[in-house]
């Protein structure tokens, strides 16, 4: 007996293989999906709100507030086989819920660890979505659920640990090509960059602060560019190799952006290093990093067209006396 779905309105019942749009899911579904919503941010209201605060009061995780919308982008690109999929509850769904429930509390009583805690909420969510909708429905929505991890804002213990090394690298390299510079000599300690300029030494150093760390450029950017590895229909290789590139193509944006800004610093005003001009020189280095991205993805699709093309022109003739030519 083939599956049907009842329409909105009580017009009828259809077969699931027809049902491709959202506003063919009937109105009672829905409630219960709304009522399920908002039991679940009430719940975790603790951990969600505090990272939606975050998203609108640090420019470093302003990015945060695109994330749940590419969620919901990923799925209605997977609306299809979602719609079509035949939901079959798990009931080791409800044990992970509870599980997650119990690493929460653990978190909130005893480890007093707030990033867990938020993670925790994504992990619930994978729960729920397993014991309502089983292994079939979660197939489609593994990756919108993951992606919600990008929303979560790093403790500032690894945040330090990672902008440290990467706050030195841009010193580093940012110093070697200021040398190149005529009548310019940089000489870098740690983050710290000492400039003399004919003869003059500038006053102050320059300093690689932790909001030039770029590790604003890098989140931002792995998230961005793990949507775009994933909405375009690629081989598997060239999915891992372009979210492995968004991390050095972050980075190296990062130092143009600090070689850039000691140049302005030096040469031109220093006023137009800091403040709203050293702001947007940072916003300046997303469409550079994408353009970089974009370069990589062609290059590899054009290498994989012409690979194939290359294997459809060789032609295997047997000759008459059978052999091959």
């Amino acid at each position: 007996m083939k599956e049907t779905i009842e329409l909105i309105g009580g017009q009828g019942r259809l077969p699931r293989q027809h049902v491709t749009q959202w506003v063919q899911v009937p109105v009672h579904t829905w409630v219960k999906v709304g009522i399920l919503t908002i039991l679940f941010l009430y719940l975790f209201r603790y951990q969600i709100g505090p990272v939606v605060t975050l998203w609108f009061n640090d420019a470093s995780w302003s990015h945060g507030l695109l994330i749940p919308l590419f969620s919901l982008y990923f799925l209605n690109q997977r609306k299809l086989q979602i719609l079509q999929t035949e939901s079959k509850p798990n009931w080791l769904g409800m044990v992970f819920i509870l599980l997650s429930l119990m690493v929460l509390l653990l978190m909130i009583v005893q480890f007093r660890m707030t990033y867990l805690e938020q993670l925790t909420v994504v992990a619930a969510l994978g729960a729920v979505v397993l014991f309502l909708g089983g292994w079939p429905i979660l197939r489609y929505t593994w990756l919108p659920i993951l992606y919600l991890i990008f929303a979560i804002p790093l403790p500032q213990r690894i945040l330090r640990a990672l902008t440290i090394p990467m706050r030195t690298w841009a010193a580093d390299i940012a110093a070697w090509f200021l040398n190149l510079v005529p009548n310019l000599q940089a000489t870098n300690t740690g983050v710290v960059i000492d400039v003399v300029y004919k003869g003059t030494l500038i006053e102050p150093a320059l300093d690689v602060a932790e909001a030039c760390s770029g590790m604003r450029l890098l989140t931002a950017f792995l998230a961005l560019g793990v949507a775009m590895a994933y909405l375009h229909e690629r081989p598997i290789l060239h999915r891992i190799v372009l979210l492995i590139s968004t991390v050095p193509i972050a980075i190296f944006c990062n130092i143009i952006r600090v070689t850039i800004t000691g140049l302005i610093y030096v040469l031109w005003d220093p006023k137009y290093a800091q403040g709203i001009y050293h702001d947007m020189l940072g916003l300046l280095m997303l469409p550079l990093a994408f353009g970089l991205y974009g370069l990589l993805a062609w290059f590899m699709g054009n290498l994989l067209v012409e690979e194939t093309a290359a294997s459809a022109d060789v032609v295997i003739r047997k000759r008459g006396d059978g052999g091959q030519s």
